[in-house]
């Protein structure tokens, strides 16, 4: 009987012996994946975005933030702290330890429960990589089977690196470069003993030892391990003591701290499809963006925020005032500072980039440069006369009128001056007047088309089809304003913004690299400086007043939208474009007087006398290029070019309107298409050559012949003789320092005699415009204020001003049209020049006391007016000071 049951007993112990042999194979196989999982760990690695200058903006992850630690970052004593602390077998053993697990069941057997676990190094990974933590004796099998089955594929070096950065330390850090930036912000190899210890302790509890809740816990912790070490003999007596005695500062800053969050944002959304594991693939993202000038942004928009608010408030309006600045460098493209709201934390919507809003008069310098590219000048006189046009609205007919923010009309204005001032019904007419050489009676609609068509090439969509597009009917985000304006602060040559210089892999390699992006040549470099001189205007002497800066040639134009719903002020230095927009989030007004002078350009004096603290060595003053030219007109110093050259005639008194002979945009001037049809004996619409005045434009520069106009390439905007910012290399890595805008390289100016005082053109482009000018302007205005005649005798404050209204008042009455009375602008009826063609078939209707600019009809039935009203929304109140 006895023999039996030893028999059965030795039989059922092979049987299970077996059956164990048989279930660890079977494991040791079936876990195979998981071990794979480990051998190419592939952690989330949380990604960095960086300045231009690599100063970290912000990190960016998903659920654990970790920062990777190759084994060569790691130092020697942190590997000798960790191995004395949690495995000092560790090099000798195969994965598992069977002292240490015979010592934990003596000791869990004698608790009664799991109290110990007896892990090694390689079944902790292995417990925080695949398992989970509960204790039980299918999951202590499991890791042991994996731990031999690791050993056998890893070395004992690369079981350490994904164990350092596997485990956690709180605080959601994963990984000891994590740690050690965060609580110490040190790298690795600047740890000290003291910090090494601590690191090393918080593992085993994260909660119970997380440095910034409990301090005096991990001090012991780490002193702990410090003994260990100096038991071990790996530490001497003096280091024990030193590291002993340290108490390191624990910073309390989260290491997630977004400096930047408006950046943050818009790159996240950039690269979202690009790359879908932009929060988890470790990459290292660097953006165009100066961390300093984009606090320097970021504190004149607040500055202005709270001046304008105090003076407006909310009003009537449950909305907020809230505003936006982005700022791009003129040759690269690269936005330097982008401001998308004054509080992210109230409001992280982008309105830099994604609000789109009305531009008013920030968008009339491109309609005045079309019209300098196809053959006016600064020089030439426009119409600043009433003018009314009628269209129909749901089936009503409906009259508009457009209107000047200061209520009046000058009869006759030149070009710079319309433009420095915003005179609305001026660009109106010149509208109309680009129009004109195709028809007389289409001719508004036909200088509509002609500008649509020239705006396309400036990637606008839903361009206004009616004369609104005068006035800025048309709504784009700052960024895309940005855009355009570089238009005229690259000579001509339009560059598509960008945020994103380059991308890295976790291993460094370069996925990602963006150069400038070159979008399309708008107008030739010295037709582009052209507008450059009339918007230094703007700001020396015009509505833009508030942005000028000592000592730095800007250029710039205010924008006003109707109701003083947006307030713009987009301008440019000889390096950065900045835009900056005020309003209400509801479209509501900011209240009365908020125009773009008055509450943008002051934010944009702020940035730029900030940006040229950081940048004093980039350019103050903008080069000429070749091809532009200095003469007289009228006994005025004014600019001209190839494609623009000086008026004809004196512009005096017996000034009679002349439009100059048009010519398609970068076409020979000679050639030009006739402005008015009646003059055209082929009695067509197709481009005639004006054979008789063939040598006209020649002819017009009795002395002197200017240089013919540089052709530029793309290439050639790299030359040292447009050095504003530095030519793009190759090199992706490149860091910029802070003269990076590019010093100021002056041309050698050549010196001619001055004549004073005649129709007479110079070829010296270096001469300002004249400063007589300006005081004669502002003599006029105050005169006319002052009610002073033209011997300077004054008849009481305000004379000329009310003598303006009751003139003006008087044209409600209906009044019968005499030919002699065609010059009628709203004040005393004198005769028209024996210059007028009297044959001219537009001849002036009577209509409610009211004439257009030539006399004729009020208003236009070809104009597609869907987006007007009654109250003439789309009309820009321009500040003028």
């Amino acid at each position: 009987m006895i023999s039996k049951i030893i028999k059965w007993s030795i039989i059922f112990v092979l049987l299970i012996g077996v059956g164990l042999v048989g279930f660890f194979y079977n494991a040791y196989i079936t876990i195979d994946l998981d071990a794979n999982k480990i051998k190419s760990y592939k952690p989330e690695i949380s990604s960095e975005i960086l300045d231009k200058n690599g100063v970290r903006l912000a990190y960016i992850f998903k659920k654990q933030h970790r920062l990777y630690a190759n084994f060569d970052e790691i130092p020697p004593l942190v590997v000798e702290a960790l191995i004395a602390t949690e495995d000092t077998s560790f090099f000798e053993h195969k994965g598992i330890n069977p002292d240490s697990i015979i010592r934990a069941i003596i000791a869990d057997i004698k608790a009664g429960r799991f109290v110990e676990g007896g892990s090694t190094l390689t079944q902790q990974l292995v417990k925080n990589s695949l398992l989970n933590s509960k204790k039980n004796l299918t999951r202590k099998i499991r890791e042991a089977i994996l731990s031999v089955k690791i050993e056998n594929v890893l070395t004992k070096e690369e079981i350490i690196e994904r164990y350092l950065n596997e485990i956690p330390y709180a605080n959601n850090y994963y990984g000891i470069k994590t740690a050690a930036q965060g609580y110490f912000h040190k790298e690795l190899n600047q740890l000290t003993l003291k910090e090494i210890a601590m690191l090393i302790g918080i593992p085993n509890a994260p909660s119970y030892y997380n440095p910034r809740r409990h301090y005096d816990r991990i001090l012991s912790r780490a002193n702990t391990i410090l003994f260990r070490l100096r038991s071990l003999g790996w530490i001497t007596e003096a280091q024990y003591q030193e590291a002993k005695a340290e108490k390191p500062k624990v910073h309390h800053t989260t290491l997630t701290q977004n400096i930047a969050p408006y950046i943050v944002d818009e790159v996240l959304r950039g690269f979202k499809k690009k790359l879908p594991d932009i929060k988890t693939g470790g990459y290292k993202i660097y953006t165009t963006i100066d961390i300093r000038l984009q606090e320097k942004a970021r504190e004149a928009l607040r500055r202005g925020y709270l001046k304008a608010s105090k003076r407006f408030g909310k009003g009537k309006s449950k909305s907020k005032l809230n505003g936006a600045l982005i700022a791009v460098e003129n040759r690269t493209g690269n936005i330097l500072a982008m401001v998308g709201g004054v509080n992210y934390k109230e409001s992280a919507f982008n309105r830099a980039t994604m609000s789109k809003r009305q531009i008013g008069s920030t968008f009339k310098p491109f309609i005045y440069q079309i019209a300098l590219d196809m053959g006016y000048n600064p020089a030439t006189y426009l119409n600043d006369v009433r003018r009314t046009f009628e269209y129909y609205k749901n089936g009503k007919k409906v009259v508009w009128s457009p209107k000047n923010y200061e209520r009046n009309f000058k009869g006759k204005i030149p070009l710079r001056e319309s433009l420095v001032h915003s005179r609305n019904v001026a660009t109106v007419n010149l509208v109309c007047d680009l129009g004109y050489s195709f028809g007389a009676e289409e001719e508004c609609q036909r200088g509509v088309n002609i500008i649509s068509k020239r705006l396309k090439l400036l990637d606008i969509n839903n361009i206004p089809k009616d004369l609104s597009l005068a006035l800025g009917n048309l709504s784009v985000p700052p960024i895309k304003v940005a855009q355009m304006y570089t238009v005229f602060s690259n000579y001509g040559h339009m560059i598509e913004p960008k945020l994103v210089n380059k991308v890295l892999s976790v291993d460094n390699v370069i996925l990602y690299e963006k150069q400038p992006k070159e979008k399309v040549d708008f107008t030739q470099p010295e037709q582009a400086y052209l507008m450059t001189s009339i918007l230094k205007d703007v700001i020396k002497r015009g509505t833009g007043k508030n942005a000028k800066v000592k000592g730095v040639e800007l250029a710039g134009k205010t924008g006003t939208t109707n109701r003083y719903v947006d307030a713009w002020f987009s301008g440019y230095s000889p390096s950065v474009t900045t835009v900056v927009w005020f309003g209400r989030d509801n479209n509501r007004p900011i209240g009365k007087g908020a125009t773009g002078g008055a509450v943008s350009a002051p934010v944009f004096k702020m940035f730029n006398q900030e940006l040229y603290k950081l940048y004093s060595k980039s350019p103050k003053k903008f080069q000429v290029p070749e091809g532009v030219h200095v003469g007289y007109y009228n006994g005025k110093r004014e600019l001209y070019t190839k494609y623009s050259p000086l008026p004809t005639g004196n512009g005096g008194d017996e000034f009679a309107y002349q439009r100059p002979k048009l010519h398609e945009i970068g076409q020979d001037p000679t050639k030009a298409f006739y402005a008015d049809p009646l003059e055209d004996t082929t009695n067509d619409d197709s481009y005639a050559v004006d054979d008789s005045q063939d040598n006209q434009y020649q002819n017009s520069l009795p002395d002197l012949k200017p240089k013919p106009a540089k052709q530029l390439k793309s290439r050639d905007y790299y030359e040292d003789d447009f050095d504003l910012s530095p030519k793009p290399t190759n090199n992706s890595n490149q860091n910029y320092s802070p003269s990076d805008l590019g010093e100021y390289k002056p041309v050698p100016r050549t010196k001619f005699p001055r004549k004073a005082e005649q129709n007479h053109q110079l070829e010296d482009p270096f001469l300002d415009i004249d400063k007589e000018a300006s005081r004669r302007e502002n003599q006029s205005r105050e005169d006319d204020f002052w009610g002073r005649d033209d011997r300077g005798q004054g008849k009481g404050r305000g004379y000329g001003y009310n003598r303006r209204r009751l003139q003006e008042s008087s044209l409600s009455e209906p009044r019968e049209f005499q030919e002699d009375n065609y010059y009628d602008r709203g004040r005393p009826l004198s005769p028209a020049p024996a210059s007028v063609n009297r044959n001219r078939p537009h001849l002036p209707q009577q209509r409610g006391g009211v004439r257009d600019d030539f006399g004729g009809l009020s208003s236009d039935p070809y104009i597609d007016s869907t987006d007007y009203d009654t109250e003439s929304d789309v009309v820009d109140y321009e500040d003028y000071y």
